[in-house]
């Protein structure tokens, strides 16, 4: 398979340049080896049947010569030793901090007590997501939210997607994962089904060496599925999940639950954004659950492509998924970070994409054409909300959104008179 550009690689080479080993986390399945194998010039996979109880033994006697290799050097599953984290913070500091040394890549099973560093200076940490529609050659990518973000004169009318419905569907359904990608629909969604099981039945309980319950795991899952995109409370979850009365479970050990998914990288629910335009008692806080991937919800719900289409209400969450996904990997190199806006008087912001120099964008996420109208109303109605306080407030005022965008299942991307982008899904790039 023709390896397929990532927004990860620009990411990885301007850590290279910058540290001594750069670490690669994220799911499962997302193709972590395979992008730092295009930038290493020498690998070494703990894993390899071959040779792995050799690797272990050289671990445990002298881990400095498994080091040795050109650079940059690629140690795939590093956790199997996790001596090699401190032997490569040593060979960072013995080479003078020089950078693009090493490049480490595994999953997140690692035991920790093993470790004497936190590596700091020397490992930097990077995160990965799986694929983005652009990434998948999904997109058409003629618009790009870099250039939404830093070119006031850019302009977006005319930009086609490629993408109706039905085929935003299969591209949910079959999810980021590379493996999908020369996959037949059916065997994509085998594929993401398997990652739901693979999740519950094994790597729940080996993420920390702690015994889990996989039909616990599974059903959490499931609730959780159900609940995407919204401010589900856990009380509302956990109700949901011992309901039948199968299972019994209390809302510590719901909680050791969640936390292994999320150290699973599978759960990354998104903050509020909760600016002081209200009282604070009137601006929602709760979590907004989301998976890493909409392909995980699917899979959990046991639903197909068919189905879906006749529950587009459903799909609408599931399509908020994605869009999650792909704004995180578009901005992922401005250090963005994805909330929400909510308030008991029904004024909301579906996301609230904030970057590291404080601009950001607020955007509703509205799969048909029908729904444009109401979400551009509601992010209007909000900058006006901002822009009164701001007349009150000297002190403190709050900055203006930068961006005000809708984006939808739609064909075709264009600026309304108000300032609104409304921007196809699939449309979109870095």
């Amino acid at each position: 398979m023709k390896y397929l550009e990532r927004v990860a690689d620009k990411m990885l080479r301007e850590r290279l340049e910058t540290f001594g080993a750069v670490l690669i986390e994220g799911p499962k399945w997302i193709g972590k080896t395979t992008t730092a194998e295009q930038q290493a010039n020498s690998v070494i996979k703990m894993q390899n049947p071959d040779m792995a109880i050799n690797y272990l033994n050289t671990a445990e006697t002298k881990p400095s010569l498994l080091l040795k290799g050109e650079q940059p050097r690629l140690i795939d599953e590093w956790q199997d030793a996790p001596v090699l984290w401190d032997a490569v913070r040593i060979a960072v500091d013995d080479a003078g901090g020089k950078p693009g040394q090493y490049i480490l890549t595994g999953s997140n099973t690692v035991d920790k007590s093993k470790i004497k560093h936190t590596g700091t200076g020397r490992i930097t940490r990077m995160r990965m997501l799986p694929m983005s529609l652009w990434e998948s050659k999904d997109s058409s990518g003629e618009v790009s939210l870099h250039e939404l973000f830093n070119n006031q004169n850019y302009c977006i009318d005319g930009a086609k997607s490629k993408l109706d419905i039905p085929d935003l569907i299969r591209v949910a359904c079959r999810g980021g994962w590379p493996i999908s990608l020369q996959r037949s629909d059916k065997a994509a969604m085998m594929i993401a089904n398997d990652y739901v099981n693979s999740i519950c039945d094994e790597d729940i309980s080996a993420v920390d060496k702690k015994q889990r319950n996989p039909k616990i795991a599974r059903q959490i899952m499931r609730s959780y599925a159900r609940n995407i995109s919204t401010l589900a409370k856990k009380s509302s979850i956990l109700e949901d999940v011992t309901g039948s009365g199968d299972i019994i479970l209390s809302m510590d050990t719901f909680d050791d639950y969640i936390g292994a998914l999320e150290r699973l990288f599978v759960i990354q629910d998104i903050r509020a954004w909760c600016p002081a335009i209200r009282s604070k008692t009137a601006i929602r806080s709760s979590m907004k659950r989301c998976f890493c991937d909409p392909s995980i919800a699917v899979a959990a719900m046991n639903l197909s492509p068919m189905a879906l289409e006749t529950q587009l209400k459903t799909f609408g969450f599931i399509f908020e998924q994605m869009c999650i996904r792909d704004l995180k990997a578009y901005t992922a190199d401005f250090n963005s970070s994805v909330g929400y806006y909510r308030d008991r008087y029904g004024l909301e912001a579906d996301l609230v994409l904030h970057l590291e120099d404080e601009r950001y964008a607020l955007i509703e996420c509205k799969l048909g054409s029908s729904e444009i109208e109401k979400g551009a109303a509601h992010l209007c109605e909000l900058h006006s909300l901002i822009c009164e306080h701001n007349k009150n407030e000297n002190q403190m005022p709050i900055r203006e959104p930068d961006l005000k965008i809708v984006l939808t299942g739609g064909s075709m991307a264009y600026t309304r008179t108000d300032g609104v982008h409304v921007i196809p899904l699939a449309c979109l790039k870095p």
